[in-house]
């Protein structure tokens, strides 16, 4: 059965300037030499995955990935809001271990070990460009949309490797701070997106 999810995305990586994997397709590595490592938060205005309503849940795609992204081993966890139900989070599961097709599916082969589910709550302030993402104690960034002099939203477009493109909002992280699943960042002037994100599977 087909399933769809579409809301408000947002980025936060320890790249300390924007991603560079986001628009070379991979092919350049992340600004740090150790590590990538990232929050992917994807906030469900509209959502069903076979005849489940997923709508108004929010998860994060949490991990630690090489440099070079292409050199696969991703160890990647999901957390999920703890206002979301077991049938949510169940159908949710689904989707994000590319069992039902769709972005998280293309991610498969780069995968290396998935860290299960955990559940925390979930504040997203949201306001005229400005938005704070707080994910239990783990996750709390800040970022700021960046404008063209016409007050729109600089965008990146055509973006064929990123799982929530093909256009991403160009919204750099003031200050960030990352501890799940074992793995720590924190910093200021950081990568970071937010737009509009769709799938469907």
């Amino acid at each position: 059965m087909a399933w769809q999810l579409a809301g408000n995305y947002y980025e936060n990586c320890s790249c300390e300037a924007m991603c560079p994997c986001s628009w070379s397709v991979f092919a350049h590595k992340a600004t740090r030499d150790d590590f990538c490592r990232f929050a992917l938060v994807f906030q469900v205005d509209q959502g069903d995955i076979e005849d489940v309503d997923v709508s108004g849940t929010t998860f994060v795609l949490a991990g630690d990935a090489p440099p070079n992204m292409t050199d696969g081993n991703w160890r990647v966890g999901v957390v999920v809001d703890e206002g979301a139900s077991e049938e949510q989070v169940a159908s949710l599961g689904r989707v994000l271990t590319g069992e039902l097709g769709g972005p998280p599916a293309a991610l498969g082969p780069l995968m290396g070990e998935f860290l299960g589910v955990e559940r925390a709550a979930v504040s997203i302030e949201d306001d005229n460009g400005t938005h704070r993402v707080k994910i239990g104690d783990g996750i709390d960034f800040t970022g700021q949309r960046t404008t063209n002099g016409s007050g729109e939203q600089v965008m990146f477009t055509g973006i064929d490797a990123h799982p929530a493109g093909p256009n991403l909002g160009v919204a750099p992280v003031s200050s960030a701070k990352f501890s799940e699943f074992g793995f720590e960042y924190s910093g200021e002037n950081l990568s970071g997106f937010a737009s509009p994100f769709s799938w469907n599977g």
